[in-house]
């Protein structure tokens, strides 16, 4: 289980300081700009999208949008930090993905101002980051490397 956590992929010097930079850029970014003022915002937000299939239609909007709050707030600062850096990125592209199919799902794809203001662009702009650390791991410059530290490099 610790493995699976905590397991923070290659350790190459030069993919692991590629893998910090997008890892504390996108963070800063999805937790600076759409976790924190939800977070700041939580009591008076009203209406909340809650998406449209199971087992997730059985939540309030308010419970949606707690779940919402911990994946850009809470993913985002695991993300930064590199602390069980996959499955935190995995949550948060979870995240991507209903917001972009389930909320933006009658948006058209691009942002093309200044008609169409809404799109499922940002949502997949921020999917492509999270598959490719879910893919590649937290790298040698995160506290997961620090937890788990391996003797020699394991192979796929």
């Amino acid at each position: 289980m610790k493995k699976f956590f905590f397991d923070c992929g290659t350790r190459d010097a030069t993919a692991s300081l590629a893998i910090l930079a997008l890892r504390v850029m996108i963070g800063l970014m999805m937790l600076i700009g759409h976790g924190l003022p939800k977070l700041q915002n939580f009591g008076s937000i009203k209406q909340w999208h809650v998406p449209d299939f199971f087992p997730f239609h059985f939540m309030s909007p308010s419970v949606s949008l707690m779940a919402t709050i911990i994946a850009e707030f809470g993913a985002s600062a695991l993300i930064i930090l590199g602390i069980a850096t996959r499955p935190a990125a995995f949550l948060l592209g979870f995240t991507m993905v209903v917001a972009a199919f389930s909320v933006h799902g009658s948006a058209p794809w691009f942002v093309s101002p200044p008609k169409v203001l809404v799109a499922k662009e940002l949502a997949l702009l921020y999917l492509i980051p999270m598959i490719t650390i879910i893919l590649s791991g937290g790298g040698a410059f995160s506290l997961d490397a620090a937890i788990h530290k391996e003797g020699k490099r394991r192979r796929w």
